[in-house]
């Protein structure tokens, strides 16, 4: 069996009257991450991280924000493409570790319906994925609710 690490990040800032879209979930909130597609921060992570392990370059690689084809469609979409880009390399998603960090609104109340999103667009088991969250202590752009960001680790993996 051989196993890969990946590493993903994304950020977006925050718009005023805004869908806010996290793991594919609609969140209620005064403003919302801005972006060309849904601007899902979590699942373009994830995107990140699994393109990354498998050495396939990068979700703006891939998912260009000067495509058309690409205008307001779901992270969810674009996961589903990354996913099996990777299959046609052999590999397989592992497990998938995500950190967001956003000091509103509350995410914790969501986490099951995002894994839940998550775990069918990748095609795995919603046990295989971990979502977090904390805030920034009101610190930085962060904390002044101008943007948010989210971290992710993956595993994939194929058969030798």
């Amino acid at each position: 069996m051989k196993i890969r690490v990946g590493f993903g990040f994304d950020v977006h800032q925050l718009v005023e009257n805004h869908p806010f879209i996290l793991g594919g979930v609609k969140l209620e909130h005064h403003s919302g991450a801005y972006g060309h597609s849904d601007a899902d921060v979590l699942v373009h992570a994830i995107c990140d991280a699994l393109l990354g392990a498998a050495n396939l370059r990068d979700i703006g690689f891939h998912f260009s924000n000067t495509d058309e084809r690409w205008r307001g469609i779901s992270s969810l979409i674009l996961l589903r493409e990354c996913v099996k880009l990777l299959n046609q390399k052999g590999w397989n998603v592992g497990n998938i570790d995500a950190m967001l960090c956003l000091e509103a609104p509350r995410v914790n109340p969501h986490v099951p319906r995002m894994k839940l999103n998550i775990a069918e667009a990748a095609g795995i088991s919603e046990d295989d994925i971990s979502i977090k969250a904390t805030t920034n202590e009101t610190m930085g752009f962060i904390g002044r609710q101008e943007g948010l960001v989210a971290y992710a680790v993956c595993l994939i993996e194929k058969s030798a």
